[in-house]
C-alpha cells in the first residue's frame, strides 16, 4: 500500500483550510448561523462546525462527501465552484 507523504498532507490541509474559509464567507454573506446551514443541509451542527474549521475530526483535515458539498452549495445558494478552492492539490500517488 502506498502512503502519501507529509507534503501531500500539508497540501490537503491548506486546501481544507481554504474550503473552510469559503464556507464561512458564504454563510456570513447569507446571514445564516452554523446551525441553520447544518440543519438545512442535513448535517449535524458538529460536522458543519468542523468543516468551517477545516477538520473532519480532531487532527484530520476536512474531507466532506460530494453529497455534503452539493447540499451545502444548495443551502448557501452558491455554485459548487464558489465553495471549492480554485486550486486543488495534486493527489496522484507517485
Amino acid at each position: 500500500m502506498v502512503k502519501r507523504g507529509s507534503d501531500d498532507d500539508g497540501a490537503w490541509r491548506r486546501y481544507a483550510a481554504d474550503l473552510a474559509t469559503n464556507l464561512r464567507r458564504l454563510r456570513l454573506a447569507r446571514d445564516l448561523s452554523q446551525e441553520e446551514v447544518a440543519y438545512r443541509a442535513g448535517l449535524t451542527r458538529y460536522t458543519y462546525q468542523k468543516y468551517e474549521k477545516g477538520e473532519s475530526r480532531p487532527g484530520a483535515a476536512a474531507n466532506p462527501t460530494i453529497r455534503s458539498l452539493l447540499a451545502l452549495a444548495q443551502v448557501l445558494e452558491a455554485p459548487l465552484s464558489d465553495i471549492l478552492p480554485a486550486t486543488a492539490p495534486d493527489l496522484r500517488v507517485r
